[in-house]
């Protein structure tokens, strides 16, 4: 049977002093869909990654397609084949970082406008990133965000007394946390809100 769920526990658990590594950054997530080209239309159409790859069923049973937002080959790729539609049970999310706050708004009126399930919009607590949760068409959740706190070389993070929790944009905007400028590079998105 497996051990009671202790955070204090957890947090006791470190990184050893002298690994002969350093993981940099999550390279990219591989997700399984029921129907390849109505993923890809959603992941470049709605959400704008570019398409790097693409293999015939021949090289993966299903296809695959690989997509990518930046200068890597790829953060995300696609295989065909999933029995159905995601349940969750595995990943429960994937996150993905834009620049600004207004981007985080245009993102929500974006996905409005192409009618994706959108689970909730608003400050999450730890890490206290703005952000956007939605689904992709196969019900894999996603996530866009804005400033995630970031951890400097003294290892330091806010304390959870400093998290704010915010159930909509509006109130993330109107109540930010401790050095957090929400101001609107954009004014008028306020109206949006």
């Amino acid at each position: 049977m497996a051990k009671d769920y202790d955070p204090d526990r957890i947090r006791a658990i470190a990184r050893p002093a002298h690994l002969p590594f350093n993981i940099n950054k999550i390279g990219h997530a591989v997700l399984k869909v029921t129907d390849v080209e109505r993923s890809v239309r959603f992941y470049v159409e709605v959400l704008g990654f570019r398409i790097s790859d693409v293999y015939p069923e021949s090289m993966m049973p299903g296809g695959m397609v690989f997509l990518r937002c930046n200068a890597d080959h790829h953060g995300v790729a696609l295989i065909g084949g999933a029995a159905g539609p995601s349940q969750g049970a595995e990943l429960h999310h994937m996150a993905f970082e834009v620049s600004s706050l207004d981007e985080v708004i245009r993102v929500r009126d974006h996905l409005r406008r192409h009618k994706a399930q959108i689970d909730f919009e608003g400050r999450r607590r730890a890490g206290v990133q703005i952000a956007v949760e939605f689904r992709d068409p196969d019900g894999h959740r996603l996530e866009v965000y804005w400033g995630l706190d970031q951890i400097g070389s003294d290892g330091v993070v806010r304390p959870g007394d400093e998290w704010k929790g915010a159930k909509s944009l509006k109130e993330a905007i109107e109540d930010p946390v401790r050095g957090q400028d929400t101001s609107l590079r954009d004014p008028s998105l306020a109206a949006r809100l």
